[in-house]
């Protein structure tokens, strides 16, 4: 999806400024029924799906406080806190 959220929209999941590059994560997978989007980071997006399965993301954390909580994205939001808007690393694929 080619839209733009506006200048003061956070990403969805770590709740940094967005920066030039802005992917949209469903929130219920699309595979799962889901129709909601979120603005988020390619390298928070990227670690979600690494992370979690469709399956589990729909019946699990559907809810982004659910999954801010889990224990794997929160050691990732800690580590990517500090880092610039535009930040880029490999995602390990952690399922």
């Amino acid at each position: 999806m080619a839209v733009r959220p506006p200048a003061d929209v956070a990403c969805a999941l770590c709740d940094r400024p967005l920066g030039a590059k802005v992917e949209w994560h469903h929130v219920v997978p699309r595979s799962e029924g889901g129709r909601e989007t979120a603005p988020v980071h390619p390298i928070c997006h990227r670690t979600i799906h690494a992370s979690v399965g469709n399956a589990e993301l729909a019946r699990d954390y559907a809810d982004l406080g659910a999954l801010r909580a889990r224990e794997d994205i929160a050691r990732f939001l800690r580590w990517v806190a500090g880092k610039p808007a535009d930040f880029h690393a490999p995602v390990r694929r952690g399922r």
